[in-house]
């Protein structure tokens, strides 16, 4: 039944309105605005207990180069300029640096590249078949050729000696 008494529309309850004798003190104020203005007040009240308990909290002995190294320029830190760090023989020091340890590591990718390309220089060439006879069914015929021979190459590919017809039947060496 719950069901039916939900799809009966309802009536929206408005808030009154400002009484004609009291428009002077302005907008009556709702309780959606109520809400608003004590949500921004709560906030402004938590950020200010938050900096007062660091700044109880602060050691006196904490020091942080920045606190030398920059000055307030209407009201905004600034960091003061260092335009020549460095000497002119000490940019060319350090210039040099750079480029030795540049060319150390194009060297050492080199080297690498040659040992990868050393190992993979058989990838084109394909391997001869090595073959590895078992001769534990061997039968010879009346020339002593091997009728009945198993065999396998490396690499666990299994190949059976003689030729293969279309229907996959085995001709032994004897038949051919």
């Amino acid at each position: 039944m719950s069901s039916l008494r939900n799809a009966i529309p309802r009536r929206a309850h408005k808030e009154r309105a400002q009484p004609e004798s009291r428009k002077k003190f302005g907008l009556l104020e709702k309780h959606k605005d109520y809400v608003v203005r004590a949500k921004a007040y709560h906030r402004k009240e938590e950020t200010i207990r938050k900096l007062k308990e660091k700044a109880a909290f602060k050691n006196p002995d904490e020091f942080y180069f920045k606190m030398i190294k920059t000055k307030t320029v209407d009201g905004i830190h600034r960091p003061k300029p260092e335009a020549n760090k460095y000497t002119e023989e000490e940019l060319m020091l350090l210039k040099n640096k750079d480029m030795g340890y540049i060319l150390q590591t194009i060297q050492s990718e080199k080297k690498k590249v040659e040992k990868l390309s050393s190992v993979l220089h058989e990838l084109d060439s394909k391997r001869p078949n090595k073959h590895i006879y078992f001769a534990e069914d061997r039968n010879l015929d009346a020339r002593g050729n091997c009728v009945k021979m198993r065999w396998r190459i490396q690499h666990q590919d299994l190949f059976i000696s003689g030729e293969r017809k279309g229907n996959g039947k085995m001709i032994s060496m004897a038949e051919k």
